[in-house]
């Protein structure tokens, strides 16, 4: 289990966290807190394919983005608490359902017992551990050779930005060196003959409205800090909670903004995929209703 001090995200808040509860940032106990385990179909094809990633969405997050789509489970807690056991039965459970891979959604202020979980049962699949990029290095030390795929995001270059949005000013260089240590594990991409990745890193990077130049400037720096790593360039923002109130924020992306990073992303030829604009909708956020947790 894990310490009582907890030191496993970059805030360091070295939080007493009991298994049910906890005072950190992240707003969790050390028991994985679950809010949807089911085969999801809207992640990059090459980790959904055609019968989905076993998506595992965990509760409480170290991040706390203004705008997350997934609020109901970052700042909301909503959520089954879990013990370890069990968690290994739902990766069992989804790798029955054809998942063509377990896909770890927001389950830093749990890798201790995912990693029992793992010990437990570790399935013939690809294990996906998919990332705000708000890592702790030393963390993700611990999880070398448990994860076959870190799906990382990079979400700021500008510090200040990174502060008023997600209260992390430190975000660049610590994503930078997270994404860094990911890329170290894992290598470089690789795919079986249907396409799907099978181990390797892949960079996300959501595009937000009036900040073009930012991406831009991020998509230049992946390309030369980590060249031939495919990146995946989302379109999908939507505002959510504060970002409803939020002079700027409070809008979908233009057509002409994304077309704008989209045509620099295509310049730098880096690999990867292009969202659609359409996936910039509500109706894409999973219901957070307990599905395959009990």
């Amino acid at each position: 289990m894990m310490e009582s001090r907890c030191t496993l995200c970059p805030r360091n808040c070295r939080a007493e966290r009991g298994e049910t509860d906890g005072r950190g940032v992240c707003g969790v106990g050390s028991e994985p807190k679950i809010a949807r385990a089911a085969l999801h179909m809207w992640e990059e094809p090459c980790i959904s394919g055609t019968r989905g990633s076993g998506a595992v969405f965990f509760s409480g997050c170290g991040l706390r983005c203004i705008f997350c789509q997934n609020e109901a489970i970052s700042h909301g807690g909503e959520g089954e608490v879990v013990s370890a056991q069990r968690l290994a039965e739902i990766f069992r459970e989804l790798e029955a359902q054809g998942a063509h891979n377990i896909n770890l959604v927001t389950a830093a202020q749990f890798v201790p017992a995912v990693i029992e979980a793992l010990e437990i049962y570790r399935p013939n699949i690809p294990i996906v551990y998919n990332s705000s990029g708000y890592e702790r290095v030393e963390t993700l030390r611990m999880l070398e050779g448990y994860i076959d795929i870190y799906l990382p995001d990079y979400k700021y270059i500008d510090p200040q930005m990174a502060k008023l949005l997600s209260g992390a000013e430190d975000y660049p260089e610590v994503a930078m060196a997270a994404i860094a240590e990911m890329i170290r594990q894992t290598g470089s991409a690789q795919y079986d003959e249907a396409g799907m990745m099978t181990r390797g890193t892949q960079i996300r990077h959501l595009v937000l409205p009036g900040l073009t130049g930012d991406s831009m400037k991020i998509l230049s720096m992946i390309a030369d800090e980590f060249p031939g790593i495919p990146v995946s360039l989302m379109g999908q923002y939507t505002p959510f909670g504060k970002a409803l109130s939020m002079p700027g924020m409070n809008r979908r992306l233009k057509k002409k903004e994304y077309a704008r990073v989209l045509a620099h992303m295509e310049a730098l030829e880096l690999p990867g995929y292009r969202q659609e604009l359409e996936s910039a909708s509500e109706a894409f956020v999973p219901a957070f209703d307990g599905t395959g947790v009990s």
